[in-house]
């Protein structure tokens, strides 16, 4: 029941992608369900790779004192996705910013080897990633919300939709967390990248028994970060 026509934009679009990460699709399978179980296509990936022997990445590895940094403006994806679902207008156009992001992280790599955590915000969006990362490593976060890249339009969908940006899923940034004093450098190499030019230092890392993430706000108080609770919207994966 899938419109062949829909099957081959698909396919050009996966391949386009493929030809600008230089990733190659090796291997695959397919699955037909009845009409009415699943109807759509639904794409799985599995990316296989080689990490660097001398590389030691871990969401285990902030220490009390790291810079946390943020590749560019959050919350592009699950607003763009939401407003396309709803059929929802706005006066500018919200894209996704769903992109790969290898070429990035090796150029972060080859500036500053010794970054300590890289994270992708996806599932409960910033909030819950960084919470995410403050109980693996044992420690606190505090973030500081006019450093938060956030569009004006994804901030203005957000506010008309009840959603926190923190909490809206990305699917093209990335979160780094690096002992401060390679914090600049990292920025720097960052944003010499066309997919880390708004790059930002968000925030710090310090010890906290409690393992909270805070946020110091725009007003200039000071406000817990929790988990994503409820159902995140829109659903994306």
């Amino acid at each position: 029941g899938l419109p062949l026509a829909d099957l081959a934009r698909i396919v050009e679009s996966m391949a386009r992608a493929c030809s600008e990460a230089g990733v190659p699709v090796v291997t695959g399978d397919t699955k037909v369900v009845e009409r009415g179980k699943g109807d759509g296509c639904f794409i799985t990936t599995t990316g296989v790779g080689v990490v660097p022997e001398h590389l030691h990445i871990s969401g285990a590895n902030a220490r009390p004192g790291d810079a946390i940094l943020v590749s560019g403006p959050i919350g592009d994806h699950g607003v763009a996705i939401m407003s396309k679902r709803e059929n929802l207008g706005f006066e500018t156009e919200i894209r996704s910013d769903s992109q790969a992001l290898h070429d990035l992280v090796a150029a972060m790599i080859e500036a500053v080897p010794g970054i300590h955590c890289l994270r992708d915000p996806t599932r409960g969006g910033l909030a819950s990633t960084l919470n995410e990362l403050a109980q693996q490593s044992g420690v606190g976060m505090q973030i500081h919300e006019r450093a938060i890249p956030v569009r004006p339009e994804v901030a203005a969908a957000c506010e008309l939709l009840g959603l926190d940006p923190l909490n809206v899923a990305n699917e093209g940034k990335l979160i780094a967390i690096c002992p401060a004093e390679h914090a600049e450098t990292l920025l720097a190499a960052m944003r010499a990248h066309p997919k880390g030019a708004d790059a930002a230092i968000i925030g710090e890392v310090f010890e906290d028994p409690h393992h909270f993430v805070q946020m110091e706000t725009a007003f200039g108080g000071n406000r817990i970060v929790d988990w994503l609770a409820g159902e995140q919207l829109p659903r994306i994966c």
